[in-house]
């Protein structure tokens, strides 16, 4: 037994320390693969598995030749039957959207002055930078809007 594996306070990291120290030194010196316990044959297999070379290097333009591969592969529309699944989508968020109209207009009256002191009064610096914040992420919804309907003529 090697004496220069430190010592753990837990007993269960111990054990498991023990388990890859065994393994590996049961591969070191060739003993049989079948003795042990299952968590030693475990980390003598892993082991053995790190220790051999990968079976084929990858090419070095490997990167270049998959985006070619990908990029001559041809658009596929939506089948069919994923328009059902869309539209099951539409209706159930535009449900949603009711029902949450629904509730604030029954309960907004208690929660709403809640959430009105939550937000910045009007003229603060912070109230500049949220307007910011919608804007850009109006703008950034409206252009990726524009940039779909540009590239599929379809929709």
């Amino acid at each position: 037994m090697n004496h220069d594996i430190p010592t753990f306070d837990d007993a269960a990291r111990e054990r498991e320390w023990q388990a890859q120290e065994h393994a590996l030194q049961a591969e070191r010196l060739g003993l049989d693969p079948a003795a042990g316990d299952a968590r030693v044959r475990r980390y003598r297999l892993l082991a053995r598995t790190l220790r051999t070379p990968a079976p084929v290097a990858l090419p070095a333009d490997f990167a270049r030749q998959v985006a070619a591969q990908v990029a001559t592969l041809p658009v596929r529309r939506p089948a069919a039957d994923t328009r059902f699944e869309s539209t099951l989508a539409g209706v159930l968020a535009a449900t949603l959207l009711v029902a949450g109209g629904v509730m604030l207009v029954d309960y907004g009256s208690a929660w709403l002055p809640a959430f009105r002191g939550l937000l910045p009064a009007s003229g603060t610096p912070a109230t500049g930078w949220l307007l910011a914040l919608g804007g850009c992420l109006g703008a950034s919804w409206l252009l990726g809007l524009w940039q779909r309907r540009a590239h599929d003529p379809a929709t």
